[in-house]
């Protein structure tokens, strides 16, 4: 089954994969990133992370997996959130990853969290692996929904769990209406600071067309997980996801 949002890509001009294109596109803003990020998000992102993270902290995981891990927001969060034994944050993009270093060498943790590159629908990783999976932000960006969601469940233990946060379109007055606009304007403000003209129009188009709720709820029961939950955050601009393996 092929789902749309794996047909939006960052330049419809362009033939290459979505996983190549998703690579340039944030090897070119990873500068911006996280600037960029604060500023569209108003900084609620930050309390999203938090949340998220929580939410595996009764299953108390001594090792996990940052999936499309950027420049390492959310596996620094889950660090001082949880204070696992090894984290590993994975991304295709090297230059995001190379900023997550730089953050995690500034805090004096290079021995517990490290980075490496990986297509997230072909983990180079081991079955069984790890206690739980977390994704911020980015499994709308994965080339293949299905593979991806099979890779993940793959390199958890028996019953590891995984956390998704995603972005998501408000369903009610006056949010939805209020979202509406505002995604017109996020190409331009994007363009303003990242100088890039693709990735910010990328980025409405992506969270329009990605299965919100229930949809991907069902995709992520299809592939294997269970006791799936999904909760609305700040009125629906963004939806938190726990499933078990």
């Amino acid at each position: 089954m092929v789902y749309k949002v794996e047909e939006i890509v960052p330049n419809e001009s362009d033939n290459a994969a979505k996983s190549v294109q998703i690579e340039q596109m944030f090897d070119e803003i990873a500068g911006q990133y996280d600037l960029l990020n604060h500023t569209l998000s108003f900084g609620i992102d930050k309390s999203w992370r938090r949340k998220g993270i929580l939410t595996l902290k009764a299953f108390v995981p001594r090792t996990i997996l940052d999936i499309a891990t950027g420049t390492g927001d959310l596996a620094l969060a889950a660090y001082r959130l949880l204070k696992p034994e090894k984290i590993v944050g994975v991304d295709i993009s090297e230059k995001m990853m190379d900023i997550g270093r730089e953050k995690v060498s500034g805090a004096g943790l290079s021995s517990v969290i490290s980075f490496e590159r990986h297509n997230c629908t072909d983990l180079q990783i081991a079955s069984d692996s790890f206690d739980a999976a977390m994704i911020a932000f980015g499994i709308r960006n994965f080339e293949d929904l299905d593979k991806g969601l099979q890779e993940i469940y793959r390199v958890l233990h028996d019953e590891g769990r995984l956390m998704i946060l995603e972005l998501s379109t408000p369903e009610h007055f006056p949010l939805k209406q209020g979202y509406w606009i505002y995604s017109k304007l996020i190409p331009g403000i994007g363009r303003f600071i990242s100088r890039n003209n693709k990735a910010y129009k990328y980025l409405p188009k992506s969270i329009a067309a990605f299965p919100q709720n229930e949809k991907l709820a069902a995709i992520m029961r299809k592939n294997g997980f269970s006791d799936v939950t999904y909760r609305k955050l700040s009125g629906g601009l963004c939806t938190l996801y726990l499933a078990k393996k």
